[in-house]
């Protein structure tokens, strides 16, 4: 029997990659995400690798989260791997300027919609036990702070910190928990962050040779495929073109 993962947020970026990688290695998969067009597309492109369950839904959406699961087919059941991609950043705007809707979005989508996959799929990884792994998708914004990622940033240190407790909880059932942290990568997530513009898309890539949604798949599957003695806590990547700069001082008063 092939392993299964339960991916959220599957139809662009890292989930779409990922996708593209575990089907390549022959994994069965559970998709989800919100653009049914997109999510069915790409499963019916991947199904001539792999047994592939598309479930459109959003990971906001604790009772349809709770109904799609309990109702997973016999084949999809067991689950080998949990991939918590779904995420986002809204606004690059200063905390006295942005939107509080935005900063609600974020809490609901990068906080409590990777709250409900866990603890929902938690009672399947834990009976396969050894081997099992959780991919939480932290951010080098959860570790390091920068202006204007306020409530963005504050969520990825919360992922960061529950993966860390989940490895507490999770002692002696086998299951495996990394939160991996990426820096700058080239995706949709930033036409996302910046209301579909294109011009301010292409400017923050613009010569930097980031990360490909692609290098982060192939990441996770490495992740995924250590010995089930190891487990690797936490992996921050980033470019080599991306660095720390120096402390901002203020001057002149």
């Amino acid at each position: 029997m092939q392993p299964t993962v339960f991916i959220t947020g599957a139809t662009a970026g890292f989930g779409e990659a990922c996708a593209r990688r575990f089907a390549q290695a022959g994994w069965s998969m559970v998709l989800t995400g919100r653009r049914e067009e997109r999510l069915l597309r790409l499963a019916d492109e991947l199904s001539g690798q792999a047994e592939v369950l598309p479930l459109v839904l959003d990971v906001r959406d604790r009772a349809a989260m709770q109904a799609a699961i309990s109702q997973l087919p016999e084949g999809f059941n067991r689950l080998r791997g949990l991939i918590n991609n779904a995420g986002l950043a809204l606004g690059t705007e200063a905390a006295q300027a942005c939107s509080l809707d935005d900063w609600e979005t974020m809490v609901d989508t990068n906080i409590k919609g990777l709250l409900y996959s866990t603890r929902l799929l938690l009672p399947r990884l834990i009976a396969h036990g050894r081997g099992a792994s959780i991919v939480n998708l932290g951010s080098i914004a959860g570790n390091w702070p920068y202006p204007g990622s306020h409530v963005y940033g504050a969520t990825k240190a919360f992922v960061r910190q529950f993966s860390l407790n989940l490895r507490c909880d999770l002692q002696g059932t086998g299951v495996r928990v990394t939160n991996l942290e990426p820096g700058l990568c080239e995706s949709e997530f930033s036409l996302v962050r910046f209301a579909g513009d294109a011009h301010r898309y292409e400017a923050v890539y613009a010569g930097a040779e980031p990360l490909q949604p692609a290098d982060i798949a192939e990441t996770i599957f490495w992740l995924m495929s250590q010995p089930a003695h190891i487990n690797i806590n936490s992996l921050e990547v980033m470019p080599v073109t991306q660095a720390w700069s120096n402390f901002q001082i203020e001057r002149g008063r």
